[in-house]
């Protein structure tokens, strides 16, 4: 691996790269890339490039699509974040729960108070607060942090309901039992003291809370430190106003949120720890090397996910390419017209797009193969 770093990437993490895997200054010598936030959709990238890694789980700042045309598999670090997350997220609960930020500025307005002590003896009742045990939370997406959102509030002795309709058996396994799990979401909120959200911003999601489910609210705490558009901004200002939404907390900030009453807003320090910052990197460099090491692909979000296994035999071709009929058959008779024999053989597809690998024992006519229509990109390892 000769990875090109766009931003900084924890110094930790590179430091246990071992020859051959590098870093190299020079984006025309490297094989990858590893970014964090930098905007990559303005840029062009040699044939040299085979790979992308976010040390992160939003691919917002890449091109997606059009790297998946271009063959270059993406990769972002799913859950490696998560504690990170989850841990602010119980922090906005304390904050939204108790006046604190309130009682802070305050004590900082009142700072030249030579009797600062007994006066805010005075002034705390407007401060006062309510406890979360035994309150009511609601947890929207149970994936990574979601997950260990929900666990965590049964520990602090909340009642959690959750809901998410593509849980998956893993995360089934590890939720908590206490946890009521609901198959509507209006009935998941319905009644709720608290509802945070945490799923991903897709077409389907984009301003899914919105009036309908506000209308669900009774004085509810709402917490987002998912994505700021998955709430609908105009119909949060008549909630908060209205009362349906008590108080607002999130780790992003717009200008429309950043003026609303009874906000708390975060500067997106959900996973901005040193912890978090470490674990990305060392994922995402895991990712790379995987991939360019056997061909198998974990955590891709533009192409399928595939375990080739360990390569057993001389070669291992790996072809990306459109997810078309009769593609395949092509691809195995030009390996088989050079007597070669197929050992084992993988494909998957995902949208438009697929991945095939074969282990092949003898020679292999790479040009001929990528010559056919709707191929990506082949290589072998």
């Amino acid at each position: 691996m000769k990875a090109y770093c766009l931003n900084k990437i924890s110094p930790i993490a590179l430091k246990a790269l071992k020859a051959p895997d590098t870093t190299v200054d020079d984006i025309n010598a490297a094989d990858s890339i590893l970014v964090r936030s930098q905007a990559m959709h303005d840029m062009e990238l040699g044939k040299n490039i085979l790979a992308v890694a976010r040390a992160g789980a939003g691919v917002n700042n890449i091109p997606v699509d059009r790297f998946a045309s271009e063959g270059i598999v993406v990769f972002n670090t799913p859950g490696a974040n998560a504690n990170a997350v989850k841990e602010l997220v119980l922090c906005g609960l304390f904050l939204a729960s108790r006046d604190i930020v309130g009682g802070s500025e305050w004590i900082k307005e009142n700072k030249n108070d030579s009797d600062i002590a007994k006066t805010a003896e005075k002034a705390k009742g407007q401060f006062a607060g309510h406890e979360i045990l035994g309150k009511t939370i609601t947890v929207i997406g149970l994936g990574a942090i979601g997950l260990m959102v929900a666990n965590a509030c049964v520990h602090l002795g909340m009642k959690v309901r959750g809901y998410d309709p593509y849980l998956t058996v893993n995360n089934a396994v590890k939720l908590s039992k206490s946890v009521n799990y609901f198959e509507k979401l209006e009935d998941a909120i319905s009644g709720a003291d608290f509802v945070t959200i945490h799923v991903p911003l897709v077409d389907s999601t984009k301003g899914m809370l919105n009036k309908k489910l506000f209308s669900l609210f009774d004085d509810t705490v709402l917490l987002n430190f998912s994505r700021d558009t998955l709430v609908n901004d105009d119909d949060l200002l008549d909630a908060l106003n209205s009362g349906k939404v008590k108080k607002y907390v999130t780790d992003f900030a717009n200008p429309k949120v950043v003026n609303m009453p009874n906000t708390i807003v975060i500067p997106h320090l959900g996973a901005s720890t040193e912890e978090a910052e470490d674990n990305c990197a060392f994922m995402a460099i895991d990712e790379l090397k995987h991939y360019l090491e056997t061909g198998s692909i974990n955590h891709s979000v533009n192409y399928p996910d595939v375990n080739c296994g360990p390569k057993e035999t001389e070669k291992r071709v790996c072809v990306l390419h459109k997810n078309i009929p009769g593609i395949i058959n092509k691809i195995t008779a030009i390996i088989s017209s050079s007597n070669t024999n197929i050992v084992n053989f993988i494909n998957k597809s995902r949208g438009e797009y697929a991945y095939s690998v074969f282990d092949v024992d003898g020679t292999v006519d790479i040009d001929s193969i990528a010559s056919v229509e709707s191929i990506i990109r082949v290589r072998v390892i």
